[in-house]
């Protein structure tokens, strides 16, 4: 059976904005935060940057989920619609679903979901797939 890969560490500014892991696995991946001051634009409500974050974080952790050790992904396009602010205090889910994947490309949907059960924001995106990591990339084995 081939061994899949398994959550990676939450980047530097993922670890900076708050942002933790929630579930993990079989084309699925959800992130958290709690909006913060920090967060926000100067209207007062979270900067569309962490909703981008966030989805780009869970589409492709939600391809990872089902990639074998030995491939490798990265995002090709991403598009977001901002459909509703959130503001400090706000807890806001990211989940990412894996909708179609073929040998060198997937196709992800994710939303981001504040606990009231508002959709902020939504997203339809494209992954390219490799079989290795590519030599041009950094921390190359």
């Amino acid at each position: 059976m081939t061994e899949l890969s398994q959550p990676p560490e939450l980047s530097g500014i993922a670890q900076a904005m708050d942002i933790r892991r929630g579930e993990w696995g079989k084309g699925s991946a959800s992130l958290k935060v709690t909006v913060s001051d920090e967060h926000t634009n100067k209207g007062g409500v979270a900067h569309g940057g962490l909703y981008s974050m966030m989805l780009d974080m869970a589409c492709g952790g939600a391809l990872v989920s089902t990639l074998p050790l030995e491939e490798w992904c990265a995002t090709t396009q991403l598009s977001i619609s901002f459909l509703a602010p959130s503001r400090p205090g706000d807890e806001l889910v990211a989940k990412g679903t894996l909708i179609k994947r073929g040998h060198n490309v997937a196709h992800l949907r994710g939303e981001v979901v504040a606990l009231n059960g508002q959709v902020v924001a939504t997203a339809n995106g494209t992954w390219a797939i490799w079989q290795k990591k590519p030599d041009y990339m950094p921390g190359r084995d």
